[in-house]
């Protein structure tokens, strides 16, 4: 695996539960279409996994 990889923010978080807002934001997102570089390791994955119908992971 990379030790990093890149995160884009694809569809708004209005409408999304407040546990899956508080996921993009620890991943640093806020805007749509705003992409972040994160450490690839478990616990990001994790988060991914709960916002995977927001993001687009980069690889």
């Amino acid at each position: 695996m990379a030790e990093t990889i890149k995160i884009k923010l694809v569809k708004s978080k209005i409408g999304t539960l407040p546990k899956q807002r508080q996921n993009l934001e620890a991943l640093g997102l806020k805007k749509i279409g705003q992409v972040v570089e994160q450490k690839d390791n478990p616990q990001i994955r994790g988060m991914i996994d709960k916002v995977s119908h927001l993001v687009q992971v980069i690889e």
